[in-house]
């Protein structure tokens, strides 16, 4: 998830839409044959390097889409050369060593990877962390390979047009809600499964390409547990249990257990598992020691319930009971047990336009205009008010920061006065940064320790500079399962301010 860094915000979302995406946008980040579109931006990142002169002007303007989603370039040479010798490795191996990668690796904490028809590799940071051994790397990248050599994302943009065309019949022509709700959940339920049998290919030609290439074919498997495990330490999406391992046939993206269970499959075909008994783990974490873990403070980051954007001058902290997250679109929080939600994002307002009178705009429907009413927020200028939707009860601040204005959207099932004051209390902690929090706010790290004779896993675990569930979130981040014990002299990752 990136930054508030910051996205102009859709001036046409309506207030039901803001309470669903708030509430969508916490599911786990998996591997795309294409990535997402995006909305257009304000981009204040530092400006990236000279494209590739020989990228075509739609691969360059995917690119440049890319890099301002996920936070630009992760520049790292040592680890930017492991990277393309794997892809050298695999790509010797592969179906098509005629084709030629180019391999960038994003700077964001997300654990995802993806492709483009054009040889684009791309893979975030936060999943180069989370693998324990080049061969895990490796069955990631082959995997994108597969998509490339399988032409799938052709494939796919001919499926989406077939979908497309059905959006336009639903709503120019169709009339009857629920006829055309059931016509457009048929078509992404095709485009669906159309994905889910494009991902399992991908999955067995890269396990073929990496065992090909000298990995471990069940690197593989052990990287889609170690996502498996990370998924379900994502915060549940409403009060309503979730099991993170149930199928969502609307995504475009197989659960992970079936993943799994075809990967052992595929890799049982190339051999036995104690024949790649040696893994090369060693060199692969010398080459992630040190890699930046979480997010990048330049883009902000979050800190329990308080969020920081040490560049831009601001910090806030939700409510009690909320977990945040921040996102390429804006920074979402959820409440433990649902019911609750919150957005903050950025938008520019003319400096004429009050903020009262920008409230009622147009931007949200339903405002209840009797609320609105000016405020000060810690010496800034704002507005609040109330807004309704079929589910949601909403109450909304703007608050003028700088050139910008910053967008708090509080959501609730059923909002109450004491959830109105819970939510002013939140706004109220927006402020500015001081010089000494600017300058004191440092990524956190990945850190190789070598594992005493002394030491267990809930000892090192105790060491994670992270907020909470340290045992868990040691063990995901090193492949251990529950009950695993540690082998002196072994290394491990641990997270370090």
């Amino acid at each position: 998830m990136r930054t508030i860094r910051l996205r102009l915000a859709d001036n046409g979302m309506a207030a039901a839409a803001a309470a669903a995406f708030v509430l969508a946008a916490f599911g786990l980040a998996a591997c795309t044959a294409t990535p997402p579109a995006l909305a257009p931006q304000v981009s204040l990142a530092a400006p990236t390097k000279p494209p590739d002169e020989d990228m075509s002007p739609a691969a360059l303007r995917e690119h440049q889409r890319i890099l301002a989603a996920y936070g630009g370039a992760y520049n790292d040479p040592r680890l930017q050369s492991m990277i393309e010798q794997t892809v050298d490795h695999l790509v010797a191996a592969s179906e098509r060593p005629d084709l030629h990668y180019k391999v960038t690796m994003l700077n964001s904490q997300s654990i995802n990877a993806f492709a483009l028809p054009t040889g684009q590799l791309y893979v975030t940071r936060g999943l180069v962390a989370l693998a324990n051994d080049e061969s895990e790397l490796a069955s990631v990248l082959a995997h994108e390979m597969g998509h490339v050599i399988a032409r799938h994302a052709a494939i796919r943009e001919e499926q989406a047009r077939q979908t497309a065309l059905v959006n336009r019949v639903v709503s120019d022509v169709i009339s009857d809600p629920e006829e055309g709700a059931l016509a457009l959940a048929k078509s992404k339920l095709a485009l669906a499964s159309f994905s889910r049998a494009q991902e399992f290919e991908a999955d067995a030609i890269g396990i073929g390409i990496a065992s090909r290439a000298g990995y471990d074919p069940y690197g593989a498997v052990r990287f889609l547990t170690s996502m498996e495990h990370n998924a379900e330490l994502k915060p549940q999406q409403s009060g309503a249990a979730i099991d993170p391992r149930a199928p969502d046939f609307l995504s475009s993206h197989p659960a992970t257990p079936e993943r799994i269970t075809n990967a052992l499959a595929n890799a049982r075909q190339v051999g036995a598992p104690s024949t790649y008994a040696g893994r090369d783990k060693t060199a692969y974490l010398s080459g992630i020691d040190g890699i930046v873990f979480g997010e990048d403070p330049s883009e902000g980051f979050v800190r329990g319930r308080r969020f920081l954007h040490p560049r831009l001058g601001f910090t806030f902290t939700a409510p009690e009971g909320f977990t945040l997250d921040n996102t390429a679109q804006a920074v979402l929080g959820v409440k433990h047990g649902g019911g609750q939600a919150l957005r903050l994002d950025v938008v520019r307002v003319p400096a004429e336009q009050t903020l009262a009178a920008y409230l009622t705009s147009g931007w949200i429907e339903n405002i209840d205009a009797a609320t609105v009413e000016d405020v000060t927020i810690n010496g800034f200028a704002g507005a609040t008010a109330a807004a309704k939707g079929d589910q949601w009860d909403f109450r909304l601040y703007a608050i003028r920061f700088g050139s910008d204005v910053y967008r708090f959207i509080f959501a609730a099932k059923h909002r109450t006065p004491e959830i109105d004051r819970v939510f002013r209390e939140s706004v109220g902690t927006f402020r500015r940064m001081s010089l000494a929090e600017i300058e004191g706010a440092k990524p956190l790290r990945l850190q190789v320790v070598t594992v005493g004779s002394g030491d267990t896993v809930e000892k090192l675990a105790g060491r994670m500079a992270v907020a909470d569930r340290q045992l868990e979130r040691f063990r995901v981040l090193n492949g251990l399962e529950a009950g695993a014990r540690l082998k002196s002299g072994s290394e491990v990752k641990i997270v370090v301010e």
